[in-house]
């Protein structure tokens, strides 16, 4: 997904279960539990996107930072440009006001449900 949206010149963002554990990132940033983060080249350094965890490099009020962030706490991922994107989700994921529906088959919101006034909308693309 973040493969096919740097191609074709769109901005991928992820949305980041902030309350995982094992995620490293700045906490003043979260909001609501979650986290957005610009993940394209431009905005990261030594972007690795694995199977267990996605890390690099980027700034937060030019303070450089190394996050990490486990697959399992990505929610989702869209082109902010267009909102469309995928909701990650299965049968152990957070539920709740604000958490992400598994239901492929109607746009998700990238976050919280509450009081987000810029949220993109979300479009499955299959």
């Amino acid at each position: 997904m973040h493969e096919w949206m740097v191609d074709n010149g769109f901005t991928p963002h992820i949305v980041v279960d902030a309350r995982n554990e094992r995620v490293q990132v700045p906490k003043e940033h979260v909001k609501d539990g979650k986290i957005v983060l610009n993940v394209s080249h431009s905005a990261t350094r030594a972007l690795a996107l694995g199977n267990d965890a996605v890390s690099f490099e980027t700034r937060f009020g030019g303070v450089p930072r190394r996050l990490e962030i486990p697959v399992d706490a990505v929610l989702g991922i869209y082109a902010r440009e267009t909102g469309q994107g995928m909701i990650f989700g299965d049968d152990d994921s957070p539920s709740g006001p604000g958490a992400p529906t598994p239901d492929p088959n109607s746009p998700k919101p990238a976050g919280p449900t509450r009081g987000a006034a810029r949220k993109p909308k979300l479009t499955v693309i299959k």
